[in-house]
């Protein structure tokens, strides 16, 4: 039996978020299509890239810099400050969420910032082309909690989606989690802790109430702690 295609060609994958909003503004309009295209890493789409050639990290930054990965950076708030705190290193953001890609690239380009690219869509197709231990740091931050039991194997904290990250990230890379959903918190750790492949570096409770000493606070950070929920944040590393 052949499996289904999308319109690009590539193998069917379920994806279960938003990819759109409101309509956008004629600027975030303009940035989609200019300021995007100049910061789309190639050979992500299978369209461009039907083998699923390894990508050149080099091409996406040619200085040889360190590369982190922020998956799913919805509004891009973290993602804005940690280039702007790390100049000397490449950081290349996937979100399919379009509104919340558009209103990004408005705001990098406001603040001038030059060592971000943007993958506009599903983590996996990235991940999928990123070379064998090229990534020095990844974050997963505020996922979809995908809350009812019969959902969970939607969330990115399963297999389907570490396995390949795991792949991606060099050895000693830190992988950074943070989440205020309790059950969350406890799927994460029940299936992180279960893997060969990361430790998680916890020592006492500080190191998961805490914010990271970089932290930057993103709006959903900054909803949750409105309504009254609890942030976690998990630390854990590439073996």
């Amino acid at each position: 039996m052949t499996e289904p295609t999308r319109e690009d060609g590539a193998p069917w994958r379920n994806f279960y978020g938003r990819r759109h909003g409101k309509t956008l503004r004629s600027g975030q309009k303009q940035h989609m299509q200019t300021t995007l295209q100049e910061i789309a890493p190639r050979g992500v789409t299978w369209a461009e890239n039907p083998a699923r050639a390894a990508i050149d990290p080099g091409a996406l930054f040619a200085d040889g810099r360190p590369l982190w990965l922020e998956i799913g950076f919805g509004g891009g708030e973290h993602m804005l400050a940690q280039a702007a705190a790390n100049r000397d290193v490449g950081i290349i953001g996937c979100e399919p969420y379009v509104n919340g890609v558009a209103m990004f690239l408005s705001q990098m380009a406001r603040e001038e910032i030059d060592n971000i690219r943007v993958h506009a869509g599903d983590a996996r197709d990235l991940l999928d082309v990123l070379p064998e231990a090229s990534i020095d740091r990844a974050f997963l931050l505020y996922p979809d909690p995908w809350p009812k039991k019969r959902h969970h194997r939607r969330r990115f904290v399963n297999p389907e989606f570490v396995d390949p990250l795991a792949r991606a990230l060099k050895p000693g890379a830190i992988f950074r989690v943070a989440t205020d959903i309790p059950d969350y918190v406890r799927h994460t750790l029940e299936h992180m802790c279960a893997r060969p492949d990361f430790e998680w570096l916890a020592e006492r409770p500080a190191d998961w109430r805490e914010p990271w000493a970089d932290w930057h606070r993103t709006r959903y950070e900054a909803k949750a702690i409105r309504e009254e929920r609890t942030p976690h944040y998990l630390t854990f590393r590439r073996l």
